[in-house]
């Protein structure tokens, strides 16, 4: 009886662990890079404020009564203040950089996220900073510039500040959630869903005042908002918390090099977008550097001969 009491919690983590935890967490970045290719063709453009209040809010309360369980004591604010962070301000600066810059431009913005991540976790969770790790951070956001940078590439100041605003707003909850731990009890649906009805909360009356309801929202842009909030949001964001707390977090950081990787395949896929020879080099510098980012030194020697 109390071997079959036991099998189910072994079935919770993934083969492999840390890989396979590694291997599970890739899978939110990948879903992340569908949000430009769904965004243009099926959404009503120039309502960047609606859009991340569609995928914010219904996507939180719908993990909130999956999960059935409410935020307790210092969790109200703290889902706020993270909810706020990791989507609140981080998607409509997504939206405004990719309005006001080349789709490649905004893309390495958001690549400097590990970057960022890196520094932060030395000064707030004193996570060593070796130069092992932030050196491929920076090798993963030359191959992210290689793939998506063209020659036409232009630089808008606001496009620029807000797309390193972003990272700056992401890369600060991906932390501050490490920090705090998520509680004890509280699944990674329910976690997700604090946040995203925090975030959705914080962006309910902008997203009136500014943005308001966009005319003509047919099938084709209900289905984006669907895929948006409910696999781009509920789906990956309880994924990425559910890796981050039980992974470190510079390493995890990298996999967000997935995102603009995926975005870049798909425009390729979908859209017609040939790739160069330089590109796919760019490609293959990525993912060396998102591969190589999850060892450490010591690691690599001990599978060395």
């Amino acid at each position: 009886m109390s071997s079959a009491s036991q099998a189910p919690a072994a079935t919770t983590e993934p083969p492999g662990t840390p890989s396979g935890w590694i291997a599970l967490t890739a899978i939110a970045p990948v879903v992340w890079g569908t949000t430009y290719i769904v965004t243009t063709h099926l959404l009503p453009s120039g309502h960047p404020l609606f859009a991340a209040f569609m995928r914010t809010l219904p996507a939180g309360l719908i993990a909130v009564m999956i999960a059935r369980k409410l935020p307790h004591g210092e969790w109200w604010w703290k889902s706020f203040v993270l909810g706020t962070l990791n989507m609140g301000v981080f998607f409509p600066l997504l939206f405004v950089a990719a309005q006001r810059l080349p789709g490649g431009v905004a893309a390495t913005l958001g690549a400097a996220q590990p970057i960022v991540v890196a520094l932060l976790a030395s000064a707030i969770l004193h996570e060593r900073l070796t130069s092992w790790r932030l050196s491929w951070a920076v090798v993963g956001l030359l191959g992210v510039g290689m793939v998506v940078l063209g020659p036409g590439a232009s630089l808008d100041p606001i496009g620029l500040m807000a797309g390193l605003g972003g990272a700056v707003s992401m890369g600060s909850g991906v932390v501050l959630s490490k920090k705090w731990r998520q509680p004890q009890g509280v699944g990674a649906v329910a976690f997700a869903g604090w946040q995203l009805t925090g975030g959705g909360l914080f962006l309910a009356l902008p997203t009136l005042v500014v943005d308001g309801i966009p005319n003509g929202i047919d099938s084709r842009a209900v289905a984006g908002y669907a895929w948006l909030g409910l696999i781009g949001a509920l789906m990956a964001y309880t994924i990425w918390f559910a890796g981050i707390r039980r992974l470190s977090v510079t390493p995890t950081a990298l996999l967000g090099l997935l995102s603009p990787l995926t975005a870049a395949a798909l425009g390729s896929l979908v859209a017609g977008e040939a790739l160069n020879i330089i590109q796919l080099c760019g490609f293959a510098t990525a993912l060396t550097a998102l591969i190589a980012g999850q060892l450490s030194p010591r690691a690599r020697r001990r599978v060395l001969p």
